[in-house]
């Protein structure tokens, strides 16, 4: 998303009350099992409440892999493995970092700047987010202990699953059929629709048919056995949840729950200039879309959707709620949201909005990935994106379009966002070669084990100086020397002189997860990747590095140096009469010399689309003007950048 505001960690969701059973008998009071124990655990409560563990440690997947996030509250105010729900303490919370300046979403100065000022919406009155407080009635256990203790939330979990079926008078019981239990599982999802329960529930089951195995974040090695379980649907009608209208033309999967919620093309003032909030377009017959951009809300679902229907403000293509991965299409694929902060990759782009903070993203839930990781597959394969991350981009991948918005670019969705595990949902994993032609590969993709991969963050929450969570991150901090005390490497774009920090939202010194550098230098269990005009070094066992094979862009044999540029437009001579010339401004604070190289990214004819009237009543609206300057993408650091075709060369990376 483009500003940030200190607004709160809730949700908008509205399901059904919850109508309590009959509480069960405490757990007699003892110490947290050891997390070897954990598998003990959930069998133990599935018999205590009656409750088949297929169905309970599939239930649980869905909600948070089964990792127990440090008790940190998700991005929709749950807990631990079965994310329990506690709205009213969550937004009691100290709320997260938000970047430091409003960005203009749009990145295009041929029109002023929208000029919204959004508000937080009422917190939600909504049961579906006070479900721990419903656990704790119903297993008489303290609601603290509901929210840090992993055996208090699971038996939490199943207690709520017990008393939904208990609700539908549906077969119940530890040994009962779990094909039976598809109704209680929809209802845990907290959906506020029908399809979106049943989404969830769809993936429970697919859960249980595969099975699964993972050790989570605090040391638990876990399995659910794969078992086919034919689900009776049936149940679900007796939800009584309301049936979203799912016009045709929508642009989603089949299998997601997805709506229309249109976001307005309309003027708001005098001026030709004055509207939103965004633009149409005639895409990919006009103009190639190249980008998918990953974005996080920094606001609550209720606030998104109102921000997005603000005519004065931006617009997204797709807004993804958390607690149940629950998508609203706001801007079709044909025209151009204001989103990335740059108009170049504005108009070849799409943007998804996940409803979540960056600074607190380690707890986005698994129904939130499994939803957008099937919509961008589902996007790409339409419209022909490569399922790779120089396509695939955070915002925080995304270039400044001038020198002087380099600094104010963001930052979502963050060094907790889990690149490796969403290609992974998407069938595009990250892949490399036997670390025996690691000498040779030239070319390193990053994939450290998010699980254990915690860098020391500071600032998630009050005080820059304040240390977060160790919490789970796809960040590879980058140093200047292959020592853990050099100082990290300085983005003179981002931080000017200043020296960089391990602020959560300072990336000066970072790179992500599926993103592929060339190889600069090897030194023991250190590599060093070209970054920004200097030697970044990481260490392997950080890095978790696939060696691979690729193209690397270098400079023609004479040349000392060449510009790099946050956006690909074309010459001025390629601009028709009355079309004001888009500077094509190179970056001051970068230098590409001699010597270095960069992973190729796709060859780019220069473009500019032309869209500063409501009405393409200025000359030259509505048009994609081109030139013949080509351009190629490289990663140049943390963001993609561009250089010209004629200055460079592209070789195989081998070394």
């Amino acid at each position: 998303m483009a500003p940030r505001f200190p607004l709160r960690r809730l949700a908008l969701l509205t399901t059904a009350g919850l109508a309590l059973g009959t509480a069960a008998v405490p757990m007699p009071a003892g110490a947290e099992p050891a997390p070897e124990n954990r598998q003990a655990t959930y069998q133990a409560a599935a018999d205590e409440f009656g409750v088949p563990v297929d169905i309970l440690l599939g239930v649980s997947y869905l909600e948070s892999r089964w990792d127990v996030n440090t008790g940190e509250p998700s991005t929709s105010g749950g807990f631990g493995p079965m994310h329990l729900t506690d709205v009213d303490y969550v937004a009691a919370l100290p709320v997260p970092a938000q970047d430091e300046a409003p960005e203009d979403g749009r990145g295009d100065d041929s029109r002023p700047m929208p000029v919204g000022h959004p508000t937080e919406a009422p917190a939600p009155s909504s049961e579906s987010l006070r479900t721990l407080a419903a656990a704790a009635d119903l297993t008489g256990l303290d609601e603290a202990a509901l929210r840090t203790d992993a055996t208090a939330n699971i038996r939490g979990g199943a207690a709520l699953l017990a008393s939904y079926q208990q609700q539908l008078q549906a077969p119940a019981g530890a040994a009962s059929d779990p094909a039976a239990w598809y109704g209680a599982v929809a209802r845990y999802s907290g959906a506020d629709n029908e399809a979106a329960a049943a989404a969830f529930a769809d993936e429970v089951y697919t859960t249980i048919a595969e099975g699964a195995a993972r050790t989570t974040d605090d040391g638990a090695a876990l399995t659910l056995g794969a078992r086919s379980v034919v689900a009776d649907h049936g149940w679900l009608s007796r939800l009584h949840l309301p049936r979203l209208e799912r016009p045709d033309g929508i642009e989603c999967p089949i299998d997601v729950s997805c709506e229309w919620l249109p976001a307005p093309y309309a003027k708001y003032g005098p001026g030709s200039g004055d509207y939103g909030n965004h633009d149409l377009g005639n895409r990919p017959q006009s103009q190639r879309i190249e980008y998918i951009v990953i974005h996080d809300t920094e606001a609550s679902w209720a606030t998104t959707l109102k921000l997005v229907n603000d005519p004065t403000y931006l617009a997204w293509h797709y807004s993804l709620r958390s607690v149940d991965g629950h998508i609203a299409q706001h801007v079709k694929a044909k025209d151009v949201g204001w989103h990335a902060g740059n108009w170049y990759v504005n108009a070849k782009s799409i943007g998804l909005e996940h409803e979540g903070f960056a600074a607190q993203g380690s707890w986005y839930t698994e129904s939130l990935y499994r939803t957008s990781a099937k919509l961008v597959r589902h996007l790409a394969l339409r419209l022909g994106i490569p399922l790779d991350r120089q396509h695939i981009i955070g915002h925080d991948n995304v270039p400044g379009t001038t020198s002087s918005t380099v600094a104010g670019m963001h930052w979502d969705p963050g060094p907790y966002w889990d690149w490796s595990h969403y290609f992974d949902l998407m069938k595009a994993p990250f892949r490399g070669l036997p670390d025996v032609l690691a000498g040779h590969a030239g070319l390193v993709t990053l994939n450290p084990d998010y699980a254990t991969n915690q860098p020391a963050f500071t600032g998630c929450t009050g005080a820059a100086s304040n240390p977060c969570p160790l919490r789970p991150s796809s960040a590879v901090i980058l140093r200047t020397a292959p020592d853990l005390t050099a100082p990290l490497v300085r983005d003179p774009g981002r931080c000017g002189t200043k020296a960089s920090t391990m602020v959560v939202s300072d990336h000066c010194a970072r790179a992500s997860a599926g993103q592929t550098f060339a190889v600069a230098e090897r030194s023991g269990d250190w590599t060093a990747i070209w970054y920004l005009g200097q030697k970044a070094w990481f260490r392997n066992a950080d890095a978790g590095p696939r060696w691979n094979i690729g193209f690397v862009v270098e400079l023609k044999p004479g040349l000392a140096s060449t510009p790099v540029y946050g956006r690909a437009y074309p010459e001025a001579a390629a601009y028709p009469a009355g079309v004001p010339v888009q500077a094509v401004s190179p970056f001051s604070q970068y230098t590409f010399a001699a010597g270095q190289r960069y992973a190729a990214g796709p060859v780019l004819t220069s473009e500019y689309y032309r869209a500063a009237t409501f009405d393409w009543s200025a000359p030259g609206d509505g048009t994609v003007i081109r030139g013949t300057d080509k351009y190629v993408q490289i990663q140049f650091g943390q963001r993609i950048a561009y250089v010209k075709l004629a200055d460079v060369v592209i070789r195989p990376s081998v070394l």
